[in-house]
């Protein structure tokens, strides 16, 4: 019976503490918008669809989205920033008014790349200068998963190359059911190096199919995709890609931030280490995040049966 009675007081300190956050949260975040007019990028356009939900839109029609110096250089840039973002708590990324989600990468740029190499006689320098542009793509790839804010993309027809291998950084696929896709390094003289050799087997498990696309360069359809795990869902319209994409992402943006990027966090840090591990590394995470007002806003929503609202992170 003490202990019943103890518990009880505990609960109720607990519903005095939080109520004030709670009406503190709902103050703060009536009005909620994520001012992307901060955001200035030129292959980048972003809009904000619905609270907490950035959406980020490939920005060179003209090229197919194709990946130039530029567009790699802000997609970095636009993740790093979005991940400490307090009005962003989602991602949408899309392909824009372009025909294609993108083309791939823009072979104008690797001209230009080639034009800087022939201006250098050192092997060695050569390779320096080739080993510090390739890292700067991946890190654009690497910007997507790194960034703690779940990101969901939505392709429509075409997805090559780069393509492939950003979409396999994201959270989660969507894709119109014309859509396709082709890992096309090996048909240009090159071997995948920004991510696809290393996330597209853990996305699918089947290495068999991975290495089967990555040696060949075959083009593979959206119900393909599907099947093996590539995309989660189908759509008919570009249209209908895009309100599915924003209306999954407005659903998790009312979720609490720290249980979401905690989620996000611990997921990304499980999928190359051990069962063990991951454990130990949640543990750690909700150690913290047990004493914050998200759980306490979310316990008090829960008992009074009303939307939580939750505080900016």
């Amino acid at each position: 019976m003490n202990g019943m009675r103890s518990c009880t007081k505990l609960f109720s300190s607990l519903k005095l503490m939080a109520q004030p956050n709670v009406h503190l949260t709902r103050n703060m975040c009536a009005a909620a918008t994520a001012g992307t007019e901060k955001y200035q990028f030129q292959t980048l356009k972003l809009s904000t669809p619905s609270p907490f939900v950035v959406h980020v839109e490939f920005n060179r029609p003209d090229r197919m989205n194709a990946f130039n110096r530029q567009l790699w250089t802000e997609i970095k840039d636009c993740f790093d920033q979005l991940h400490n973002d307090p009005d962003c708590r989602v991602v949408v990324l899309s392909g824009g008014t372009s025909k294609h989600f993108t083309a791939g990468i823009d072979l104008f740029d690797m001209m230009k790349l080639g034009q800087e190499l022939g201006a250098i006689e050192e092997v060695g320098r050569r390779g320096r200068l080739l080993e510090g542009t390739i890292k700067l793509y991946q890190d654009c790839i690497s910007a997507l998963e790194n960034c703690y804010k779940p990101v969901i993309v939505a392709v429509h027809n075409g997805c090559i190359g780069a393509g492939l291998n950003l979409i396999t950084a994201a959270d989660i696929r969507y894709s119109t059911r014309d859509a396709f896709f082709s890992l096309k390094e090996v048909d240009i003289g090159l071997a995948a190096d920004v991510g696809a050799l290393q996330r597209f087997p853990r996305v699918v498990g089947n290495q068999s199919w991975v290495r089967e696309l990555a040696f060949t360069a075959r083009k593979f359809s959206s119900e393909e995709a599907y099947a093996q795990g590539l995309v989660s869902r189908l759509f008919d319209t570009r249209e209908a890609l895009l309100d599915g994409a924003v209306k999954l992402a407005t659903e998790i943006a009312a979720k609490s931030p720290i249980a979401v990027q905690g989620t996000k966090k611990n997921l990304v840090y499980s999928t190359d280490h051990t069962v063990q591990e991951g454990l130990d590394h949640i543990r750690q995470i909700n150690m913290l995040n047990l004493q914050s007002e998200d759980f306490l806003t979310a316990i008090m929503a829960s008992q009074s049966k009303e939307t939580p609202v939750f505080a900016k992170l």
